[in-house]
């Protein structure tokens, strides 16, 4: 297991993120509201910053959202797709980062969930593949 951390600094996409992670079968987030190093010496008005640095912080939002959650180690790569379809690519500014910590120990976690199938057809076809019916039905035209 994996304790996947997210720091968002694109928060206008923490909804979607964390639908498309809860569709994908990964719950138990937990979501704090964090700051950066910039952003709380810009409030405590410290003499370290310049002028016309500060004045880019001078908003009174958190400018990011922690969100962490404990991973299956093969959850790892659907993660990452869900946050490069939500977020985007973290390797631009002011998206975000995120690592994970490996996990030799968790105690209270659920059960895995298992993932909201895309479409009904995509269902239904891989049931006819496991009883056989989807070869019969290609011999058959």
């Amino acid at each position: 297991m994996k304790l996947m951390v997210l720091i968002l600094n694109k928060t206008d996409a923490l909804e979607y993120l964390l639908e498309g992670l809860s569709a994908a079968g990964i719950g138990g987030a937990t979501i704090i509201p964090s700051s950066g190093m910039a952003m709380t010496l810009s409030k405590m008005n410290s003499s370290f910053l310049s002028s016309s640095i500060r004045s880019m912080f001078s908003g009174e939002e958190d400018d990011n959202k922690t969100i962490i959650s404990v991973i299956e180690n093969d959850q790892l790569d659907l993660a990452r797709r869900v946050v490069y379809n939500t977020v985007g690519d973290l390797s631009q500014p002011n998206t975000g980062i995120m690592f994970t910590i490996p996990l030799d120990f968790v105690e209270g976690r659920r059960k895995r969930r298992t993932p909201v199938p895309e479409r009904a057809d995509k269902e239904e076809n891989k049931d006819k593949k496991s009883t056989g019916e989807a070869k019969k039905g290609k011999k058959d035209r």
